[in-house]
């Protein structure tokens, strides 16, 4: 099993403490091509690095592109909302990753559960 770290912006991070948010969208990149079912994440809010996470890794699926991911994954487990579902579209992560990079490596939808915190 392993730990793996990494930022994440203040939004999707109340998401995933909310429980609101299970699967995070990522770059398939070396970096993530090391996660494996049952390995921890600790998220850590770019804000704020005193404000940290810790998930479970659940599920990983693998696709090539966000366009791909965006027509086989639950959104509403994504990070999106009943409101912004609606206009959600894949270059939405463009933001993020360039198709480039896409193309490059493949995306990842890393499926995770909240390892309860000390208060």
């Amino acid at each position: 099993m392993m730990e793996h770290m990494m930022k994440l912006n203040p939004s999707p991070f109340e998401m995933i403490k909310n429980g609101s948010k299970t699967i995070e969208l990522r770059l398939y990149d070396e970096k993530r091509k090391a996660i494996s079912v049952g390995d921890t994440i600790t998220f850590v809010n770019t804000e704020d690095a005193n404000d940290t996470l810790c998930v479970c890794v659940e599920e990983l699926f693998v696709f090539e592109s966000f366009d791909a991911l965006y027509q086989n994954l639950p959104l509403l487990e994504c990070g999106y909302t009943e409101e912004t579902v609606r206009t959600a579209s894949a270059s939405d992560m463009e933001e993020y990753y360039s198709k480039e990079k896409q193309a490059q490596y493949g995306v990842i939808g890393i499926k995770i559960s909240l390892i309860k915190q000390a208060e």
